[in-house]
């Protein structure tokens, strides 16, 4: 049986959670894999059954090790990890199928640009970057036109990366579920005065990316 490494963080619902089962979660461009939103991302997605494996990518691995900021590595790079790491989970025993990837925005992106040819079981993107913020004319979807991997993408009504009324003319594929969270900012946080919380955004999320993975092959 092939270990995980220790460089990954794993996360597993309680023992006596039926186990759905397991996601590798990509981080974004600024925050690493143990941010906030990461962190309680999964620990809502343990609560649902769900398995979650994070992981950084070189440039982030970097930071850690020396403490100063670095640029994203370019795109081949990211995909490159993509592959490599779903690889290794792949062959990790004790990863409770059907294994699905994803993430927060960029890593979320990247996952989304790979799924198809990994044969993942599914995708999951929370924060979705459609688009650099206050640019929609600058739309980077042009994979989510052909995409075949079901896939399902949590997106805030107010997030400068992609809002409803900038997508509804956006012929995504039928297999790209798009659900759109009242308020939510990038974070899926909204506003106090809208009366929501960004608990209960993220645990709905949670509890319909459990379903969805349950649904999955």
């Amino acid at each position: 049986m092939t270990a995980i490494p220790l460089s990954y963080l794993i996360d597993r619902p309680a023992e006596q959670t039926r186990p759905v089962g397991s996601l590798i979660l990509a981080h974004g461009a600024g925050a690493p894999m143990d941010s906030d939103f990461m962190a309680a991302i999964t620990r809502q997605l343990t609560v649902e059954g769900v398995t979650v494996v994070r992981f950084e990518f070189p440039y982030m691995r970097q930071r850690r090790l020396t403490g100063q900021k670095r640029p994203p590595d370019r795109q081949p790079v990211l995909l490159d990890c993509w592959r490599e790491v779903y690889a290794h989970c792949c062959q990790c025993e004790d990863l409770p199928a059907p294994i699905l990837i994803g993430g927060k925005s960029m890593g979320g992106r990247m996952a989304s640009m790979v799924v198809d040819e990994l044969g993942a079981a599914g995708l999951c993107c929370f924060g979705y970057p459609f688009h650099p913020p206050g640019k929609p004319e600058r739309m980077r979807v042009d994979h989510l036109l052909i995409m075949t991997t079901p896939a399902l993408i949590y997106q805030g009504t107010r997030d400068p990366f992609g809002k409803p009324d900038e997508l509804a003319s956006i012929p995504l594929s039928s297999a790209v579920i798009l659900h759109w969270l009242e308020d939510g900012n990038h974070d899926l946080k909204p506003r106090k005065a809208s009366g929501l919380d960004q608990s209960e955004h993220l645990a709905a999320v949670a509890s319909s990316v459990s379903a969805f993975v349950r649904n999955c092959p």
